[in-house]
């Protein structure tokens, strides 16, 4: 990982502003019955050229958040399909309390839904995939992972604690690692709307989230599935894929994105490093980059990716070198 990096320039790209699109909500059950919310964003023709994005939200982050980026997409030419993990948003349930639902859940039964209702309402179309942070982990989970075609993923990782930035690694492990888990104890799940950290969250997640293993194997629910089946299924993604990862997210370090990679072992994976400056700013975070005030600078990135498979020339940034897996 301290191989010289390869830098690109950055340089203006024109693409056209979103119309206001009119998401159609739907409710689709996952393989176990719970049922799921979310939106689809469809063009009224069918044509089978036309991908379908399916955009993976980040814990405890709800899926309207993303309603603007996937404007953008519809308006480039793409269908979205946007939904809430089981307990978040449109798919929470009366009682948080009762829930059993974890990291892997999200995604082996949640996002595997979403591949499913993808190849049902829009058959012989690309399947691609936009995932935020443990949404590009969760893209890895899904039985289905062969049939995506490009995945882009956004600050992915899946919450090592040595992998935080080392600036705020201490008060991180303290936040999400002894304060979230003790009051989930209390509470029987993560109140963390009222606290103003994330949406409330199922306490399976929390101690996902939580346990301080590097090996998704080894969090609780990954040890479930390598019990139930034998292995992740990670390496039954083939996607080409796009990790972004910006400078100043203290959650997406450079091992943080690179520990993750590691298990796409299935595909071909491209690591594109973007600093605040590189495209005018001062800071951009974990979370600002699906704000609409990155529209002309970070969306074209992961638009490009999605359209071609490749960076457009001039794409600000830096690739990183491939490295092992952590």
């Amino acid at each position: 990982m301290d191989s010289q990096d390869i830098s690109l320039a950055p340089t203006q790209i024109a693409l056209p502003l979103p119309t206001c699109a009119s998401p159609a909500p739907f409710k689709e059950p996952a393989a176990d019955g719970f049922i799921l919310g979310g939106f689809t964003w469809q063009h009224p023709t069918q044509d089978t050229q036309r991908p379908v994005v399916i955009i993976n939200a980040a814990t405890s982050v709800r899926c309207r958040h993303y309603s603007r980026f996937a404007d953008y997409l519809f308006a480039n030419g793409f269908n979205v399909i946007t939904y809430d993990y089981r307990g978040i948003g449109e798919s929470r349930p009366e009682s948080l309390r009762s829930l059993k639902a974890s990291w892997s859940d999200w995604g082996a039964l949640d996002f595997e839904a979403m591949l499913k209702r993808a190849r049902r309402e829009f058959p012989g179309q690309p399947i691609d995939v936009v995932g935020h942070s443990f949404g590009g982990c969760a893209a890895g989970l899904g039985a289905s992972g062969h049939v995506i075609r490009r995945l882009v993923t956004v600050g992915a990782q899946f919450a090592y604690w040595r992998d935080y930035a080392p600036a705020h690694r201490w008060r991180m492990f303290g936040k999400w690692h002894v304060v979230m888990p003790l009051i989930t104890m209390l509470y029987g799940f993560f109140p963390g709307k009222r606290l103003g950290w994330l949406e409330d969250t199922p306490a399976g997640v929390v101690r996902d989230w939580s346990t301080p293993t590097g090996r998704y194997e080894k969090r609780p629910s990954g040890r479930a599935i390598v019990a139930r089946q034998g292995a992740l299924p990670f390496a039954m993604v083939s996607a080409k894929t796009l990790a972004i990862s910006v400078t100043d997210d203290p959650y997406g370090t450079i091992p943080a994105i690179e520990r993750l990679l590691g298990y796409f072992t299935g595909g071909t994976n491209t690591h594109l490093r973007i600093a605040p400056e590189d495209i005018g700013e001062q800071q951009v975070g974990h979370f600002a980059f699906f704000r609409s005030a990155y529209q002309a600078t970070l969306w074209p990135i992961a638009l490009s990716w999605l359209q071609s498979g490749e960076l457009a020339p001039g794409t600000p940034g830096r690739l990183m070198p491939r490295s092992e897996p952590c």
